[in-house]
């Protein structure tokens, strides 16, 4: 028989707590432990956008950017803000964390990092994606989150890329669709011709062979420095297509895959298929998306030329 709401007294949660509790008619019942996926991620997001801003604002100059401290877990040279933006990401974690939520974080600085039992659930994060635009006061740049209930792109059951220059959100949950700022996301209608194509890593040596794949194939390029916004237009219907000219790593692609694919389009790491495409920190794969699958094909010989 059902209970009158009123005789549910929740008992607050306590710091590291995995299974907690309500009392009834001085009865305790134990509930399932507290789920990652039921989070407010959209709130937690934007919370971390709103701190991060603080930082921006705050360190405004190239040269006041241009600071280091150590190597990160991705292998990169640390910036003291990616560090810094990065600590307003593991505030938030840290509190799912003392509410008994169980999870990995994988993170470009600190890399694989457990709360609770840990378990299959991941949060893939960049906090800033971008970083050398970042540093070099160049507005283009991200933070990407990304939350799993596996270890491979296609267990990505929620994304969010915020664009600090643009100040836009883009978000998807697996399912749910896309949305650019509320507004519902959807790739670019195809019509057999790639207008506008995102470039990234676009490092000179890099370059030759892929453009000359794309020759007759596309009319323009655009390069912005961050993998998360570059796929996230392909989502937004402003790219027709996107390729990284190098090897890209989880933390950089695993939100935005999964809003371009919400909004329509077509992603490849590779050859293989996104299962076969883990999340952990170590891996690296060539990233493309279109906004079907005859723009993904193209641009995808243009990487392997």
């Amino acid at each position: 028989m059902a209970l009158p709401l009123g005789h549910l007294r929740p008992t607050p949660a306590r710091p590291g707590a995995r299974r907690p509790y309500t009392r009834i008619s001085g009865r305790a019942l134990s509930l399932p432990p507290l789920d990652v996926f039921s989070a407010d991620w959209p709130g937690i997001c934007r919370r971390i956008v709103a701190a991060q801003k603080q930082i921006f604002a705050e360190v405004v100059t190239s040269e006041e950017r241009t600071v280091y401290e150590g190597v990160g877990e991705g292998g990169d040279r640390t910036l003291v803000i990616d560090r810094r933006c990065e600590d307003e990401v593991f505030t938030e974690l840290e509190k799912l964390g003392e509410e008994g939520v169980s999870f990995v974080a994988v993170s470009e600085e600190r890399g694989d990092v457990v709360f609770g039992e840990g378990g299959d659930a991941r949060v893939v994060i960049d906090p800033i994606d971008g970083s050398l635009n970042a540093r070099r006061t160049i507005p283009s740049h991200s933070l990407s989150i990304a939350v799993a209930d596996g270890d491979s792109m296609a267990d990505v059951r929620f994304g969010f890329v915020h664009d600090f220059g643009a100040e836009e959100e883009f978000m998807a949950s697996l399912g749910q669709g896309a949305t650019v700022n509320g507004a519902l996301a959807q790739v670019a209608p195809g019509d057999g011709r790639l207008e506008l194509v995102g470039l990234e890593s676009a490092e000179p040596d890099w370059t030759v062979p892929a453009l000359q794949s794309l020759a007759g194939n596309a009319y323009r390029l655009r390069v912005v420095g961050s993998i998360a916004i570059t796929a996230a237009y392909v989502a937004a219907g402003r790219f027709d297509a996107f390729l990284s000219l190098r090897p890209c790593r989880s933390v950089d692609a695993a939100a935005a895959q999964l809003i371009v694919r919400e909004a329509g389009g077509a992603v490849a790491f590779g050859a293989d298929p996104l299962e076969d495409a883990p999340l952990d920190l170590s891996a690296r794969y060539p990233m493309a998306a279109g906004r079907d699958e005859a723009a993904l094909a193209a641009v995808r010989a243009a990487q392997d030329a």
